[in-house]
């Protein structure tokens, strides 16, 4: 497996890039990857199919120059910043296997996640809700993966030392929740892992044995995404 651990200047730029990792590969890139990036500033991300006037406080992400950004992959709406550490994982699918279906893939990924991180927390770190990790039922790893023909993309956020009261004045209480939430606050329901991005990326890279360094950094199809989606409010805005 092919790995990077590079942050862009911008965020739709490091949006983008996940995006371009997965076109690549589907396009005759034929390395698995791994990436690591972390937010230098704070902003929104939908999901593809979020609603945003339902899923952010637009006001008061305007009021405070917070960015909302429409994403390509699944799953519901999160805010993004320092003390975030995000990982991509582009995966070859086969015709059979862990890797064929959506379920399969949460629970195959996930569960490497779990062996490479429980060594570094006391607490036994759970998978809830499909698509989040866990300790003592505070979420402290969102998930969410997109599909192609040949490759998927797999990506997510680990909360390491992130200000978790800031989630509170950008999102609304959602209205679809897994069942183990309970309907509770953002503050109650969010949590920090507690080891540092150095032992997180080097457990997670070790778990995925990528050795070997991705040299190829496909910046027009960036730059390309970017005008076409992630620049535009009729992507952003779509829902």
């Amino acid at each position: 497996m092919k790995f990077i651990d590079l942050t862009l200047p911008s965020a739709e730029q490091n949006i983008a890039f996940d995006e371009a990792l997965i076109h690549e590969c589907e396009e005759g890139f034929d390395e698995e990857i791994l990436r690591f990036w972390e937010p230098r500033e704070y902003f929104v991300v939908l999901g593809y199919s979020s609603k945003a006037k339902a899923e952010v406080n637009v006001d008061s992400c305007r009021k405070n120059a917070i960015p909302i950004l429409r994403r390509y992959s699944g799953g519901g709406t999160v805010v993004q910043g320092p003390g975030c550490l995000n990982f991509c994982l582009v995966l070859k699918i086969h015709n059979s296997g862990k890797l064929s279906n959506i379920a399969g893939t949460n629970s195959f990924v996930l569960q490497r996640h779990v062996r490479a991180l429980q060594p570094f927390v006391e607490q036994i770190i759970d998978v809830k809700g499909y698509t989040d990790l866990t300790i003592r039922a505070s979420k402290f790893s969102g998930n969410s993966q997109r599909r192609r023909q040949r490759f998927l993309l797999f990506h997510g956020t680990f909360l390491l030392r992130f200000d978790i009261s800031i989630v509170e004045r950008l999102l609304p209480l959602p209205e679809k929740q897994p069942r183990y939430r309970s309907n509770r606050s953002h503050k109650a329901f969010l949590t920090n892992f507690t080891a540092s991005p150095h032992v997180v990326k080097d457990a997670i890279r070790n778990e995925w044995d990528a050795s070997k360094h991705l040299r190829h950094i496909p910046h027009e199809r960036i730059d390309r995404l970017i005008q076409d989606r992630y620049a535009s409010p009729d992507w952003t805005f779509r829902f």
